[in-house]
């Protein structure tokens, strides 16, 4: 009900949403023929995954571009205890971990299909501007 619940306010209020759980994002993504842009980060100690986070990803263009174009997904590996998640969380984002990031990267950035197949990895900062990040999505969007 939860995941029907988001997808519809996604629908209503195209905006940004980043989720958490995988599994959501691909069916997400299968209905609405969509990529999936996954993150992992480390949100309270990764120096490049804050700067990513606040340089790009929360950058206007890229935004822009996300909310009609991706899926996305957020694996967030806190470490500070002030900051933990939910142990459901945790077990959401070691599975999608296990599964995509099993050398343990951060941030590391894929851009996945609606099957799950990796098209483009980004492994640390991308040091590139956000209208260069979401051009390199163009590129990737457009050949799916």
């Amino acid at each position: 009900m939860k995941a029907l619940l988001i997808i519809f306010l996604y629908f209503l209020f195209p905006s940004v949403v980043w989720l958490g759980n995988f599994n959501e994002a691909e069916k997400h993504a299968a209905a609405s023929h969509r990529l999936i842009l996954v993150n992992f980060s480390g949100t309270d100690w990764c120096g490049p995954c804050i700067r990513l986070r606040k340089e790009i990803l929360e950058s206007t263009t890229f935004e822009q571009y996300a909310a009609d174009h991706l899926v996305l997904v957020r694996a967030d590996f806190p470490r500070q205890k002030k900051n933990q998640l939910p142990a459901e969380q945790v077990k959401l984002n070691e599975a999608l971990a296990d599964r995509y990031n099993p050398d343990g990267k951060f941030p590391y950035t894929l851009l996945i299909d609606e099957k799950g197949k990796v098209i483009r990895t980004w492994d640390g900062f991308p040091n590139v501007t956000p209208e260069q990040f979401v051009q390199e999505l163009i590129v990737h969007t457009a050949n799916k």
